[in-house]
């Protein structure tokens, strides 16, 4: 399933574009991280109650970037329960972001996720594909904060290639989620800027 649709997923532009058209984003993280509840509230900028999602749920989010223009972004969110995981590769070949959602509220969960960031950012594809995590549920008392989630999840120890932000968010009221986007376009223009530049100097 994965892998068909990879091949239906569109490939990074092969030149920069100051408009960059439609961007590929993939959605992972842990079970009950609150992937999917984040997607609609993006999407329909409301709270939906969302049920374990067994393989995928994609939809196309416009995303407004300064003052007067919106991006559009492709966005796949993956199911994180641990079967699925291995399949988590065939849905970041090729994409321009990845997001890792975290239960900031769940500390004793922090190990597991860490692991699992670590695993899909270090995949021979996604070397250098820029991550945002968002530090969901930060309207829980008990939520850790973006600096003790990064702490947490070793974000230091990546590559240095990888450019990476932790954005604090709330499914359930919608903070975070706006400037986490802008930070992942920022990223991603960054990279395609340094791409470029990098083909423009071996020739």
């Amino acid at each position: 399933m994965g892998n068909q649709l990879t091949d239906m997923a569109p490939s990074a532009p092969s030149s920069f574009l100051p408009q960059l058209h439609t961007l590929h984003v993939v959605v992972v993280g842990l079970d009950s991280a609150g992937k999917t509840s984040l997607l609609y509230r993006l999407k329909l900028r409301e709270f939906v109650e969302t049920i374990p999602t067994k393989g995928f749920n994609t939809e196309k989010i416009k995303v407004p970037v300064g003052a007067s223009r919106a991006v559009t972004f492709q966005v796949w969110d993956v199911g994180g329960q641990e079967k699925l995981r291995p399949l988590w590769k065939s849905y970041t070949r090729r994409t321009d972001g990845m997001v890792f959602v975290v239960d900031s509220a769940e500390p004793e969960r922090m190990e597991e996720a860490r692991v699992e960031l670590h695993r899909i950012s270090r995949t021979s594809e996604n070397q250098g594909v820029p991550v945002l995590v968002l530090a969901n549920k930060q309207d829980q008392d008990a939520a850790l904060s973006a600096s003790e989630v990064e702490k947490w999840l070793g974000l230091h120890e990546l590559s240095a290639h990888t450019l990476h932000h932790v954005q604090g968010c709330s499914a359930v009221d919608g903070r975070g989620l706006q400037p986490g986007l802008e930070k992942l376009h920022e990223m991603i223009v960054k990279r395609k800027k340094m791409a470029k530049h990098s083909r423009n100097r071996k020739r």
